[in-house]
């Protein structure tokens, strides 16, 4: 099984493979870069299926599943948010004509990011390709248990533990010297790993079993 996680920073994606023994790093500035690498199954920590209303029953339940920590899943996408729009205040102010609720500032500028893996999975139908939110994976990885802030000296340590109890033993490398003048974040290294790990082994989705699809014929599933 070669699994391939990724996930997004300013710069790029930040890809991480599992094959067996084998891990690598790499620091991508456009998905297609993955096609080469030909692997069995592809996770991204980005929504991939939207609703015309940006209301998805996965976004929900990861939510719930996360609590207290529901605002670490940015709901919400909608194609015609960055198909009609250039500017988050017009689309807001449409949204709000429409009854909708508004797009918050993090998830607009992840936008372009939606928008490439939204044309990208559309284009690869007959490959794996998954969404992953790497806080359900160290979630599920610590017991089921929620973990403090990734931004915290405490949360980033114990996600650095549960990996490395996964076998990423390159893991202090990859984010001391790997990463270094690629632009991407340590926390951009320890997530890309999570969203690895559930490609290559997948405990579970949400929801569960076969997932509504969107207009575009895309599955609305998160895995972890």
């Amino acid at each position: 099984m070669r699994a391939l996680g990724l996930d997004g920073f300013r710069g790029g994606w930040v890809a991480v493979t599992l094959d067996g023994d084998r891990r690598e790093i790499s620091f991508l500035e456009d998905i297609a870069e993955v096609l080469p690498s030909r692997f069995d199954r592809l996770a991204i920590d980005i929504p991939i299926g939207m609703k015309d209303d940006g209301e998805r029953d996965c976004d929900r339940l990861a939510r719930n599943r996360l609590r207290p920590h529901t605002s670490r899943v940015f709901a919400g996408a909608r194609r015609w948010l960055w198909e009609k729009f250039d500017d988050p205040d017009k689309a807001n102010k449409e949204a709000g004509r429409r009854g909708q609720k508004k797009v918050s500032r993090q998830l607009w500028h992840l936008g372009p990011k939606i928008m490439q893996v939204d044309a990208f999975v559309g284009a690869n139908a007959a490959l794996d390709i998954r969404e992953v939110h790497p806080e359900l994976v160290f979630q599920r990885l610590n017991d089921g248990k929620p973990l403090p802030s990734k931004k915290s000296d405490v949360g980033a340590e114990l996600r650095r533990a549960l990996l490395l109890r996964e076998g990423i033993e390159e893991l202090d490398h990859w984010i001391k010297r790997s990463r270094i003048g690629s632009g991407a974040k340590a926390d951009d290294v320890l997530d890309a790993c999570a969203v690895a790990i559930a490609a290559r082994d997948p405990a579970g989705s949400l929801p569960e079993g076969t997932p509504p699809k969107d207009a575009h014929g895309l599955p609305m599933q998160i895995w972890f």
